[in-house]
Order: structure tokens, then sequence, then C-alpha cells
């Protein structure tokens, strides 16, 4: 029986839609037949380059393709209605690029749809992927290092930037644990990110599930690691041990500590080795979302998980404001909160 070769399409025709089309050409059991955005200098020029169908409607798109997975590649803001349709209209596996949400209104819709939809979803946080990440993550779970006692988890950009990329990456590091409270706070607004609207910088304790404590901090009061003058080149996640630590930098360095011994290395040598290993992890993730199809377990950024990661976001916000700790379990927000909390910092 030959193998299946599965769809695939993509929805935004930017810089990101087309790491997505690239990745397909690792993969030897999947192609990438169509894309779609409103305009056609955006999409005609992709469809050229690749091959593909191009479609400036995602309806349209998905009744004449019957893709088995949809990368919605589109701006933070417009994310609910793309993955609506692609949940209507019956497509199996769908990836979202990150951040998920940009406030309330959409996450509690995103919600909505995760608990009643068929497609599975996932977020696009294809660095998790990442092999020197993968490497401290295989030394956590051999034992050696033996139990975890604190996090750390830092970037450069503001929260709704790279704040689910820090908990997703760092969390991978103790088997995903929860957070159950959130207690920090946060200042002003970023004004040089009109994508990822968020403060301009945040500080946090996360006190995950079984009682393990994480230090997050976004924007400028973070640790700078890869190149300090590029601000998304800050992405950190770190973790102390009873026998040991470990280190991963996204741009910069890993090391891994145990009784003495020293793992360590450049997550990447050069740019070039960067956009290289980019598409690669990019091409991972695609297969561990049909591998989920198949009946693997969920993708390790799946919307269940990711939605949980925006709601630390938001408890933040309520930290904040309110100047308490704030327990996850039954946190319901108002829609309000994020125009709540620019409205105190004027």
């Amino acid at each position: 029986m030959a193998e299946k070769t599965y769809r695939a399409a993509v929805v935004g025709c930017g810089h990101r839609g087309d790491n997505h089309v690239q990745a397909y050409e690792r993969i030897d059991n999947a192609e990438c037949v169509a894309c779609c955005a409103p305009s056609p200098t955006r999409r005609e020029p992709m469809a050229e380059k690749y091959g593909l169908t191009a479609y400036a409607d995602i309806a349209e798109m998905i009744r004449a393709e019957r893709p088995d997975i949809v990368h919605v590649v589109t701006r933070p803001d417009v994310r609910v209605e793309p993955l609506t349709t692609v949940d209507e209209l019956g497509v199996p596996l769908c990836t979202v690029e990150k951040p998920l949400a940009t406030g309330v209104a959409d996450w509690r819709k995103l919600r909505e749809l995760e608990a009643a939809a068929n497609t599975r979803f996932a977020v696009c946080h294809q660095t998790r992927w990442n092999p020197h990440l993968e490497t401290c993550r295989q030394a956590v779970a051999g034992g050696k290092l033996g139990r975890p006692l604190m996090l750390h988890l830092s970037c450069g950009m503001n929260m709704a930037g790279q704040g689910t990329h820090t908990q997703n990456y760092g969390l991978s590091l103790v088997g995903d644990l929860p957070v159950v409270s959130v207690f920090g706070n946060a200042r002003g607004w970023d004004m040089r990110d009109t994508v990822h609207p968020a403060p301009e910088t945040t500080v946090a304790c996360l006190t995950l599930e079984g009682g393990l404590q994480a230090l997050w901090t976004t924007g400028t009061v973070s640790v700078r690691c890869g190149n300090a003058e590029t601000v998304h080149q800050h992405v950190r996640a770190g973790a102390c041990f009873e026998n040991g630590r470990i280190e991963w930098q996204q741009f910069g360095k890993w090391q891994i500590v145990c009784n003495g011994d020293v793992q360590s290395g450049l997550c990447y040598e050069s740019p070039e080795q960067f956009s290289e290993n980019w598409i690669a992890e990019q091409a991972d993730f695609h297969r561990a979302m049909f591998t989920w199809l198949e009946g693997g377990p969920p993708a390790g950024t799946n919307l269940k998980r990711s939605l949980h990661e925006w709601a630390v976001i938001l408890a933040l916000y309520t930290s904040a404001l309110e100047r308490r700790p704030v327990d996850l379990a039954g946190f319901d927000p108002p829609e309000d909160l994020v125009e709540q909390y620019k409205a105190a910092v004027g």
C-alpha cells in the first residue's frame, strides 16, 4: 500500500508563509499545493516561485484543493475567522502563527473553537524542534540532573512578540507543566512593535503545578544574548537542578552542566546555518502534525496548550493592575482588560 501524500495550503504569502512552503521541500510524503492572500501582488509571486495555485479566498481554496493541512500565517489580530473557516470546511489539521491572540475577546473565541472543533490545531513555535533544545530535554529526561529547582525564561521582545515562545520552550524542559499562578508587574507600552501590542517590559514569578517556580521576563529588563543590537535575538530558557543546570539561547549558546561534566556549543555558527536549521525545524513541526493525525501524541504546541500560554499573559496584566498573585483556575478576565492596563499606564 502506497504511503499517503499529504496536501498542504498556506494562508498568508509573506516571509513566514514562504518558510512554511520551503519546509515541504524536505518532507517526502507531503507537498504544498496552494497559497491564499487577498492581494494578487502577494499571492501571485509565491505561486509562481513554488508552482502553487493561487487563491484570493480561503474557503474557495479549501473547497477546490481539499488540503490535509492549512497553515494560517496572518497578522495576530485576524486569527479567529480563518481558523473557524478551516474547521467548518473539515480540514483535518491546521497550524497558526504566533502569537495566538492579541487580547481577551479573540482568546475567548478561540477557546470556544478549540472545545468544539474537529480540526487539530497547533501554534507554530517551530523552534520547539530545535535540536539543541531537544538535547537539553533529553538530558532532563535521563534523570541525572535530578529534581528541578527553578526555571528562568526571558526574551528581548515584548510578551506578545515572544512571551509565549519562552513559555513553550522553557516549560518543555520540565514536561510542559501548566502554570497555576502568576505574580508580576509590567511597565509602559511598546510603541516600537505595532504587530504585537503589549507592555514595553514585564517581570513575573510563575508557579507551576507541583510548586516549581519560574522567573519570567520580557522586553528591556531581560538578559542580553545573541546579537545585542537585534531585539528578537534574546530568547532564552534555562533551569537549575539538584545536580546541575541547563542554559539554552535560541541565537546564542547552549550548555548542560551535570555533576561537574559540561556539554556546550553554539546553537548557530552563522546566519546561514540559522536559516538552514529554521527551515528544518519548520519541517519537523509539520511532521509532528502528521504524526498526531496518524494517532501519535498531540503536537507540543497544540491549541489547548497555547491558549493556556495566552491565559498566563492575560493573568500577568491582571496581576500588574491589581497588585496581587492571580490563580489560573477559573480565571475569567474582562474583555477590556488590555484597555484597562493601557489606561492605567497612560
